[in-house]
């Protein structure tokens, strides 16, 4: 049986006295008492059909049950609309059918939601995912989806990268977020662990001497959920020996360029900008900086040592934000609330009138030099933060970011991208009283850095960028250490015992010792590339069948309780949670 012979959004003028089966949903139904006009909406677009009973008086019965999103199949004669009928709007808006047979294939009880109602909650939304999905917004992002995966596979296809799966159920690594854990009946009392990334299995095939390596990768992290985070993602991975730091980005600079070109029209200006994590997170607070508005953070340190004002001049670091508005005392009060909340103790502040005239608390604790250092123009207000460079960094980059959505200094349907480099190698972590890898403990630091590694650790710089776009992090790489001794000088800063190094990266140290090629490599996080692409706020819109933000999926109701026999196969006991 012959469902259709076009789809609903391929009739054009030219099919226009032509006889054509057309199925699909029920998009909308207007009832004009005698004509039934219907929207058929399929995956090729939508098109209107008209049950007109005194054409066709069998059609009529059936058109009149119709309700929104009923499956149909209806056979007629393509016509063409009247000038003053012609919707502009639609590519088929020229055109409607003219229908002679009109069968229901399904029927649908009415909607938890309507396909165009707004602010609909995300729980019900993905409690019914097979009608969510149905929306244009998000139709849209999934075909847009996969013309990017499509697109990258052929760039890196082109620069001569193979493209190699590696397993699923793997060894946990501690290092990075939690694992997931699974049992393995077959070993009883032993787990896997779902991949983090491929990491160390893709240095293993750069070992192996394949030297283009890439994948679409599926990864799992055990971690909180935000608007951009999930707990399963899927990342472009690629690997490669002998690398040159310039050609890992100008190669993904190409495919950046190709994904927006075929993707959504916009050629992009290449090669994009790089600017230091050091200069970064003075400049913006942050190393994923937004380059699509100004509003650069200002450092006064030196101008307001031995300060009148105490807290500018016992302070480590005195930063300021210029804000283009003169701005209340109500609004200054909420920004300062926002400030607090990012670890500020307070918020100082001068707002310029239009005149030019300074108003502030503080005014009468600074000195003229002071005052010339930070003057700005007028109508506008000079927002600082006095603290650690760190927490100074993170209360004005924070606070920069919340301006420049609520000031609308944000254009839309701009795209600006950055690469963030020389990152630190390690940070040092108060509750666990060592040192971290700041990336992972694979990453290669600096040829001037390696001595650091044992008189100063915090000073180490990485062979690390990252790639940010619209203030998101797209993707992130490194050179990797392919020495077995700076491998293990590494693990030994990281206070790992010879034993657990042994227990965790044996196989990777042993493979090191045994002919390991320089290489190095980068990471791009699909699902957050196409939030930037396709414009959304919520990384959760990108994929087909998310969790929520508890990790819930409310559709299938994972994950589930399992049965006592299944857990006694694994030898797993529950432990009831008072």
């Amino acid at each position: 049986m012959t469902w259709r012979d076009l789809g609903a959004g391929e009739l054009r003028k030219e099919h226009v006295g032509q006889r054509h089966t057309l199925a699909g949903w029920a998009a909308r139904r207007r009832d004009h008492g005698g004509l039934v006009f219907v929207d058929l909406r399929d995956a090729t677009g939508v098109c209107q059909l008209v049950v007109n009973p005194e054409r066709a008086q069998q059609a009529a019965a059936p058109a009149h049950e119709i309700r929104n999103e009923f499956v149909l199949q209806a056979e007629g004669e393509v016509v063409a609309r009247s000038p003053e009928n012609v919707n502009p709007d639609l590519p088929t808006g020229e055109v409607e059918l003219q229908v002679d047979r009109l069968e229901i294939l399904s029927r649908c009880p009415p909607l938890p939601f309507q396909l165009d109602e707004e602010g609909v909650d995300e729980t019900l939304r993905l409690r019914y995912r097979w009608i969510d999905l149905r929306r244009a917004r998000l139709q849209r992002n999934l075909r847009l989806r996969a013309q990017m995966v499509s697109t990258i596979r052929g760039v890196m296809e082109e620069a001569g990268f193979l493209e190699i799966e590696t397993p699923i159920l793997f060894k946990p690594t501690p290092e990075g977020a939690r694992d997931f854990i699974v049992p393995s009946r077959l070993q009883p009392g032993r787990f896997f662990a779902l991949p983090q990334s491929p990491q160390i299995l893709k240095q293993l095939l750069v070992i192996a001497g394949f030297e283009r390596y890439f994948q679409i990768a599926r990864c799992f992290r055990d971690e909180d959920l935000r608007a951009d985070r999930v707990q399963e993602l899927t990342q472009l991975d690629v690997e490669m020996a002998f690398p040159d730091v310039e050609l890992i980005l100008a190669l993904m600079e190409t495919m950046m360029a190709a994904v927006w070109r075929e993707c959504v029209g916009i050629e992009l200006e290449t090669p994009f900008p790089r600017l230091t994590y050091a200069d970064s997170m003075l400049r913006y607070g942050t190393d994923k900086p937004d380059l699509r508005f100004d509003l650069e953070i200002g450092d006064v340190t030196e101008a307001t040592r031995g300060s009148g004002f105490k807290v500018f001049g016992d302070a480590a670091a005195v930063r300021c934000l210029t804000v283009p508005q003169e701005l209340s005392r109500a609004e200054l009060g909420e920004l300062e609330e926002h400030a607090k909340a990012w670890g500020a103790k307070g918020l100082a502040y001068v707002v310029y009138d239009e005149n030019g005239e300074p108003r502030s608390p503080i005014l009468k604790f600074l000195s003229e030099p002071e005052l010339e250092a930070i003057r700005a123009e007028p109508g506008s207000t000079i927002l600082f933060g006095a603290d650690e460079p760190a927490v100074v960094a993170r209360v004005l980059g924070a606070l920069r970011e919340h301006l420049g959505e609520r000031l609308g200094l944000i254009p839309r349907d701009t795209w600006r991208f950055v690469w963030i480099t020389d990152f630190p190698l390690l940070d040092w972590s108060e509750d666990e009283q060592r040192w971290t890898a700041v990336h992972h403990p694979f990453t290669r630091p600096t040829p001037e850095s390696e001595t650091l590694l044992d008189s100063d650790p915090g000073s180490a710089l990485a062979v690390a960028y990252d790639l940010v776009g619209n203030g998101e992090e797209l993707g992130g790489g490194s050179l990797r250490i392919h020495e077995s001794a700076l491998q293990a000088k590494v693990f030994d800063v990281l206070q790992l015992t010879p034993e657990q190094q042994r227990e965790r990266f044996g196989f990777l140290l042993e493979a090191l010792q045994m002919g390991a090629p320089p290489h190095g490599g980068i990471a791009f996080g699909i699902d957050r590339m196409l939030m930037v692409l396709a414009q959304e706020q919520n990384l959760r819109d990108t994929i087909a069948f998310p969790k929520n933000q508890a990790g819930v999926d409310p559709m299938s109701g994972a994950p589930t309780r399992v049965e006592e026999e299944q857990l006694a196969e694994l030898g797993i006991g529950v432990v009831a949670e008072d």
